[in-house]
């Protein structure tokens, strides 16, 4: 397997200490609330919310610049519970997760910096989740996908007519939104093909299904899809790329605590 420029300056792992957290909940400001002006809690420059201290934070780190341009965080069940429950949950009635087979994830707080944005930086991403998983025998993975609303809704209500004539979830696996999205006039139409984020495409592309209708994040200012992937659903070829590749991924512990003042 080749491995490009761009991608062989890249490493993927988790924070082992609280300055690389914030490292994280910085991207998360300059991503989330510099650019797309959400409302977020945040503080020094910072965004940060109370799941934090409770999640694993897995880092994509430029080694050139030593500088994070990716991250996500891993909420797993055991540490679910420990917070009181899923991130996701406050958006949804997600009942369904309770019934699935074998242990689950829940990943949120997903961003990628402005010049870090193609398949390289991405698939780096997905090797640490798919080792995460691997290590931690984990069943299902979960979380929410985020489209903007600036259009009032138009682009994510068309994203989900496209996504569901191939990747809705069976019915048993649904969820439903505590904040369903604002009505709009029917007549009202996009201009011309919306483009599905990049995130989102990667999820399909993995074999992932959405569960129902969004749920729209007032403070994020955006359409929230609960995306479900079933890890025995992934294809052959991302289970090599992703999986068969060594991540320097460590065993699951208590993650290390927020130091926010």
């Amino acid at each position: 397997m080749t491995t490009n420029a761009h991608e062989s300056r890249l490493k993927v792992q988790l924070a082992a200490h609280a300055d690389d957290i914030q490292r994280s909940q910085r991207l998360r400001h300059q991503v989330f609330v510099e650019e797309m002006g959400c409302k977020a809690q945040v503080e020094n420059g910072l965004e940060f919310d109370r799941y934090d201290p409770f999640c694993h934070h897995l880092l994509v780190i430029d080694q050139d610049s030593d500088t994070v341009v990716a991250s996500t965080r891993i909420l797993t069940d055991t540490q679910a519970r420990a917070a009181g429950g899923f991130y996701s949950a406050n958006e949804f009635d997600m009942d369904m997760i309770h019934h699935l087979p074998g242990r689950v994830m829940e990943i949120g707080r997903t961003c990628v910096h402005p010049e870090h944005r193609n398949g390289a930086t991405i698939g780096m991403l997905w090797q640490g989740l798919a080792r995460f998983m691997e290590i931690h025998h984990i069943g299902h993975l979960f979380g929410c996908a985020s489209i903007p609303m600036h259009d009032g809704g138009l682009a994510a209500r068309q994203i989900l007519d496209e996504l569901r004539e191939k990747h809705l979830s069976p019915e048993d696996q649904r969820v439903v939104p505590r904040l369903p999205l604002p009505r709009i006039d029917a007549a009202v139409q996009a201009d011309g093909k919306v483009r599905m984020p990049p995130l989102l495409k990667a999820y399909m592309r993995l074999g992932a299904q959405i569960c129902g209708e969004p749920c729209w994040d007032p403070e994020f200012g955006c359409a929230d899809i609960f995306i479900l992937l079933d890890v025995d659903r992934l294809q052959a070829r991302y289970h090599r790329h992703f999986v068969l590749r060594q991540a320097p991924i460590q065993h699951e512990a208590r993650p290390a605590a927020r130091e926010v003042a």
